[in-house]
């Protein structure tokens, strides 16, 4: 069994990224579990001088989080052009301590849904380029949704047959990439 951890990058309860992993939790191989961190916000911004022997809870349950999963799907909206704030933050409390931290070497890929006509394509490289410096070993598939507030049927599931098999593809390909990490551990 392969565990993914999900963190989508929006605080909104009603959010589209939200919904984006819920339904690649639903859409899954039966090898693969897909689990959620639901604090994202309740991590305080990151700073150093509050990171040591005794971080706070949030942080510690998120690196804890990161620990027991064989890899991380990100989804993220895309907030003047870039990651939101929080999710910069789960970033930077993951990458800690440097070298042998939890994201290190993690396996790790980001998807995306906005309003917008882009799907957070912006966002989703500031991502990528944020969890590749923090130590993760980024994947390159990716979904881009666009126009999500008309992405999903009244059930939560994409309307686009194209979307959802782009999404199993991520999320089989992650698992893929998370193989040797898993038969390591």
């Amino acid at each position: 069994m392969t565990t993914i951890l999900a963190i989508s990058g929006s605080l909104r309860d009603a959010s589209h990224n939200h919904a984006l992993l819920r339904h690649a939790a639903e859409l899954a191989p039966d090898d693969i579990e897909i689990t959620f961190f639901d604090e994202l916000g309740g991590l305080p911004h990151y700073d150093p001088d509050i990171d040591g022997d005794d971080p706070p809870e949030a942080a510690t349950a998120l690196r804890e989080a990161l620990s027991r999963a064989d890899a991380l799907l990100v989804s993220t909206p895309e907030y003047n052009g870039s990651i939101p704030g929080a999710l910069k933050d789960a970033i930077d409390w993951g990458s800690r301590p440097f070298g042998a931290s939890a994201l290190s070497g993690k396996p790790a890929a980001v998807i995306g849904a906005t309003t917008g006509g882009y799907g957070a394509v912006w966002a989703q490289q500031d991502a990528r380029k944020a969890l590749g410096i923090a130590g993760a070993r980024v994947i390159e598939d990716g979904v881009a949704l666009g126009r999500a507030h008309e992405a999903f049927d009244d059930t939560g599931r994409l309307r686009s047959q194209e979307h959802a098999q782009g999404l199993v593809a991520v999320v089989e390909r992650l698992a893929q990439a998370a193989q040797p990490v898993a038969a390591g551990s």
